[in-house]
């Protein structure tokens, strides 16, 4: 219990790991020593409710800088609570390119689709492969730039107009829309660090309810 709680990514995915340090838990290390079940309900508590807090500004935050609706984020969100004797609690979130069909409400116009506050020129809003529809273009197309469609495997010599996009073991001369997430880091790494404050103050909440519940039994 050294090492508070943290932050940390690698190429698709980031977490952050909320969890107790001894700092953390002297103020009341009597306490912890004598009924260490009743201090372990109080930490387990201040964790899951931490995440759940963590969760739902992260989506909000992230939704406002990249234009992307909540519920488009929150699918990206994966909250592991504790639940067994392991005092750490975790927020996933997945860094690869969100398809942008996801993020919002797709409008086909006669120039292009629409997506919240961002525009396709050239594409087309419809099923390709089956399942949902998303937004694609023609790498043909002289509206096509690789910055709107990142992540596409685009091959063939000659330039955007002979290259082919690989999606789904397919190959098919379209790209799909989607939006990076690098840029959104940051917000991550200083929700981390609010989430430290909020978790201690939720800590020594729960601490000092499991202590005035012990302290009211001692009394009965």
């Amino acid at each position: 219990m050294s090492v508070g709680s943290h932050f940390r990514t690698s190429a698709s995915t980031g977490e952050i790991t909320i969890q107790a340090t001894k700092a953390d838990l002297q103020a009341f290390s009597a306490f912890v020593s004598a009924v260490p079940k009743a201090a372990a309900n109080a930490q387990r508590r201040a964790i899951n409710k931490t995440l759940g807090w963590l969760r739902t500004h992260i989506a909000r935050a992230v939704g406002q800088k990249e234009g992307i609706a909540m519920k488009a984020v929150r699918q990206r969100l994966r909250t592991y609570l504790v639940r067994g004797g392991t005092m750490r609690g975790k927020l996933w979130f997945g860094l690869n390119p969100l398809e942008a069909s996801r993020t919002g409400r797709a409008r086909q116009t006669r120039t292009g689709v629409s997506v919240g506050r961002r525009r396709y020129a050239g594409a087309f809003y419809k099923k390709v492969y089956g399942g949902a529809p998303d937004i694609w273009i023609r790498t043909g197309s002289k509206h096509f730039s690789a910055d709107d469609y990142p992540a596409s495997d685009v091959s063939g010599a000659g330039g955007p107009s002979s290259g082919w996009i690989s999606e789904n073991d397919s190959r098919f001369p379209l790209a799909k829309a989607k939006i990076e997430l690098d840029d959104v880091l940051p917000l991550f790494r200083s929700w981390t660090q609010q989430a430290e404050k909020r978790f201690l103050e939720l800590l020594k909440q729960e601490l000092n309810f499991e202590l005035q519940k012990h302290r009211s039994k001692g009394r009965g």
